[in-house]
């Protein structure tokens, strides 16, 4: 653990009070105008809360996997549009800097991150390449001290407000599959450097999307990540099974929000002369959602401690994703089925929680990507 007990339960008791008090009630109006408030992303770096996961020697706090996970259970219970908009900079917008970034970059980048001066985006995603890196176009030609970068990324979180972009191309247009991937940090302002409208979401609003395209946007040779052609590929998969137990433990804490609001509505509403909760099988969808909540709580738990023991936890990372994202998607059903007619009502926060989870079995890999890697790892270890 990074911080004591007694600094850990401080913190958590701070973010929890942060958001019931100031995020809770804003959820229908970032909802409705599609943007946080500038006054509360400037109380989330006030808290600290863009530089959780970076080291203190750059100016973050420096959380273990399972701090960060514990703090994930509580961001949860809110809109994940504010989760996001912290997000990147304490994720992949910051680890592959962290992993492998060199010393140099380090202290250029990493304290803007920790300080929330800069908001990081992760353009990894094209048009043809999604599950399928393999497949990405975007390409990066030398020319004399400098790169050009030519292409499109696709579906790029935070793209509209990003000061920085982890951009992936192809420096070896020879190099098969994935070889020849490299990773540039470039600035936001670069010539060359477009980011589109934001894309209008089925859900999570509040957490803009849009693409970015490179035309002959020149960057300095400095802004090869690392200093090393090829390494790209490598570096995000470095960053995934973080990644993978951030999104889980973010699903455990939602499940949390979603069964509070089925259970209280379930102890209010009455029919046929009785509390709805009363209903035998309304108590079965509130049973299983709980127990699924807890199952997952419990996967998330175990692999973030596996993961700071210093095990490789590809399998339990994927698992834990797995579940925790589909979970949530089955809990957010029963909260809006346990709702009835209002349940698909927007005035109630079900309707929109049910929208918002659909996307974590989308990203970071889908289910069946997870379904793929769990299987490939199990493979290894029979081989």
């Amino acid at each position: 653990m990074a911080l004591d007990n007694e600094t850990l339960a401080a913190l958590l008791d701070t973010v929890r009070r942060f958001v019931r008090e100031r995020l809770v009630p804003m959820e229908g109006l970032v909802a409705e105008q599609d943007r946080i408030p500038d006054e509360l992303l400037d109380e989330m770096r006030a808290m600290g809360l863009f530089g959780m996961t970076i080291p203190e020697e750059y100016g973050g706090i420096g959380l273990s996997m399972e701090e960060e996970a514990l703090v994930a259970f509580e961001l949860g219970w809110t809109s994940p549009a504010f989760r996001s908009a912290i997000g990147t900079n304490n994720g992949i917008g910051s680890l592959g800097l962290i992993v492998d970034g060199t010393e140099e970059q380090r202290r250029r980048y990493l304290p803007r991150l920790a300080s929330g001066a800069i908001i990081a985006s992760f353009a990894l995603t094209e048009p043809d390449a999604g599950s399928d890196p393999s497949g990405m176009r975007t390409t990066a030609r030398r020319d004399g001290d400098c790169y050009v970068l030519n292409g499109t990324k696709r579906y790029i979180t935070n793209a509209p407000r990003a000061r920085l972009f982890t951009v992936f191309a192809r420096t070896d247009p020879d190099a098969e599959g994935t070889r020849g991937i490299s990773a540039f940090l470039v600035d936001a302002k670069t010539a060359g450097l477009t980011v589109g409208p934001p894309d209008r979401k089925m859900g999570q609003k509040g957490a803009p999307v849009a693409d970015v395209v490179f035309q002959n946007c020149r960057v300095p040779e400095e802004a090869l990540l690392g200093g090393v052609e090829g390494e790209g590929f490598r570096t995000a998969m470095k960053t995934l099974d973080r990644g993978r137990l951030h999104i889980a433990a973010l699903c455990v804490g939602i499940s949390e929000r979603l069964i509070h609001e089925a259970l209280n509505y379930a102890a209010e509403r009455r029919q046929f002369g009785q509390r709805i909760a009363d209903f035998q099988l309304v108590q079965a969808m509130l049973a299983d959602s709980r127990t699924e909540s807890y199952a997952a709580r419990c996967m998330v738990l175990d692999a973030a401690r596996r993961r700071d023991a210093g095990h490789r936890v590809t399998i339990e990372a994927a698992s834990a994703k797995l579940f925790a994202t589909e979970m949530v998607g089955r809990v957010a059903d029963r909260a809006v089925q346990i709702h009835g007619g209002a349940g698909y009502m927007a005035e109630y926060a079900v309707e929109r929680f049910y929208r918002d989870v659909r996307l974590f079995r989308l990203y970071e890999g889908t289910s069946e990507i997870q379904k793929l890697i769990i299987a490939r790892e199990m493979l290894k270890e029979v081989a």
